[in-house]
């Protein structure tokens, strides 16, 4: 089969499933073109240069027709995670959108993930979204190939951190019957190895497919399962009747998943969400999904390996911190500390673009972590989203409670805070070449407040701010200069 001629259409790359699809994609000869809000969040990611991205929204209904003309195939892949308001309208909205547009260009294909889980009143409202989705793509005549998926295991998924951090964190771990139901996990290696071959497939076209690994557990069991490959001692009590408001509020304080994300994983813990049908054995009879144990074993090397190749945070960004597109303009507030540092600029942004995640933030982190409490205390993300890897960043990616706004490689890494401020504020690490060979090293905070609450705030912080900045410049200079020494 001639693939170099063959388009094909990703929506949400920058999402968990989207950024790996591309690749794999890529690897096989096929021409990717992306469709995504924002294009500058793929800057950094190995395989931006191979594709084309066009700036777009499905739920605006911008830059649908652009993105689709020519297209062969479109993956679907775009979805709320979030447990707010009016979700469900904006996903028949945005799925209405992109139908009419692929019919308008004449798309040869749609390939939609959904989410699995029987038809009925049981169904949670998310799952339920997920259903109705796939009916409105199919809905103007464009052939539909609809994946349904229960938990994806690997390293960064939303589902396998939530048990990760869960069974990590917690040494007696409470049951209910939020957690009776049996699921059939699969590995994201082979969702994705389903979603690839599907082009090859046409014969899948109409037909709902639902894709499972090897095995199929209560929910229950999937924690005790990942206790014991961890050799962690756990003890489980049951409570009984545990309702999904203080399984949410759990989820929410142990680990990184926010509780506005909580909710819906909670809720659809009460379905059951196994594959009831034969049709993947029948279409894709080449892939042998693996078992939930060996899926959580690859899932548990790529995190110690530092190869994480997406996660569900880079998708994150709270109702209360959207994008803003950052000016330097009246109104702001600018904090800079200035030092030279006899290094390299490439060492020093090496050393400052290594920052948060395990590492910490290099000076007062019970400050940070003092923060990072409050934050948790009226509803924010807290410092639990952590970081992809900790020796690169990418723009568009979360960095503890702040997303990467900007990179600058060897240069420069601006920062836009996530936790809940009365204003916005950014912060700014930049490394420049002097005439000696050596560098200076500046660190910026920017804080655009709103009304008088958000300059009090500010300017109550400020002698922190000083403390604080000044000593994260110091330390930055000292392990830069003793990263030169080693090289």
């Amino acid at each position: 089969m001639d693939r170099t001629n063959k388009k094909i259409l990703v929506t949400g790359p920058t999402g968990y499933i989207g950024g790996r699809l591309i690749p794999r994609l890529i690897a096989k000869g096929y021409f990717v073109r992306c469709l995504a809000r924002n294009p500058e969040h793929l800057d950094g990611r190995p395989w931006a240069g191979s594709v084309e991205i066009i700036k777009g929204d499905v739920y605006k209904n911008e830059g649908l027709d652009k993105a689709l003309a020519g297209i062969d195939a479109a993956y679907y892949l775009v979805h709320s995670m979030a447990d707010v308001p009016g979700f469900e309208k904006m996903e028949a909205a945005s799925a209405l959108n992109f139908a009419k547009a692929a019919a308008a260009a004449g798309c040869g294909r749609i390939i939609y993930l959904g989410g699995m889980g029987k038809e009925g009143p049981g169904l949670s409202k998310h799952l339920n979204s997920r259903h109705r989705v796939g009916e409105i793509l199919k809905s103007l005549g464009t052939p539909v190939t609809e994946f349904r998926a229960a938990i994806i295991v690997g390293s960064g998924s939303i589902s396998f951190e939530m048990i990760r951090y869960l069974v990590e964190r917690l040494p007696v771990i409470p049951t209910s019957r939020l957690l009776k139901a049996r699921c059939q996990p699969i590995a994201v290696r082979d969702a994705l190895n389903y979603l690839v071959t599907s082009l090859e497939k046409p014969e899948t076209a109409g037909r709902i497919i639902e894709i499972g690994g090897a095995t199929s557990h209560p929910y229950e069991d999937l924690l005790r399962i990942y206790a014991d490959i961890r050799g962690l001692k756990r003890r489980f009590i049951d409570l009984r009747y545990g309702n999904i408001g203080f399984g949410s509020a759990i989820v929410g304080l142990i680990t990184p998943v926010p509780r506005v994300f909580a909710r819906p994983l909670i809720e659809s813990l009460l379905c059951e969400v196994t594959c009831s049908g034969k049709e993947a054995e029948e279409f894709f009879p080449g892939i042998k999904p693996l078992d939930y144990d060996t899926a959580v074993k690859y899932a548990l090397i790529r995190l110690s390996e530092h190869k994480v190749e997406t996660s569900w945070t880079a998708a994150f960004t709270p109702s209360y911190a959207k994008s803003y597109t950052f000016e330097d303009r009246e109104g702001l507030i600018r904090h800079a500390h200035v030092l030279s540092v006899e290094a390299p600029a490439e060492t020093v942004f090496k050393v400052f673009s290594g920052i948060g995640g395990e590492r910490g933030w290099f000076y007062a982190q019970w400050l940070w972590a003092l923060k990072a409490l409050q934050d948790r205390l009226i509803g924010g993300i807290g410092m639990r989203l952590g970081r992809r890897n900790p020796d690169s960043v990418r723009q568009g990616e979360v960095l503890d409670f702040w997303r990467v706004e900007r990179v600058i490689e060897g240069r420069m890494l601006l920062l836009r805070a996530e936790m809940r401020l009365p204003g916005k504020g950014w912060l700014q690490f930049e490394a420049v070449p002097d005439v000696r060979g050596a560098s200076i090293f500046r660190i910026t905070a920017y804080f655009e407040p709103f009304g008088l609450f958000g300059n009090l705030y500010w300017y109550s912080l400020y002698p922190a701010h000083v403390l604080i900045f000044r000593g994260i410049a110091l330390e930055i200079r000292r392990r830069s200069l003793a990263l030169r020494k080693e090289v």
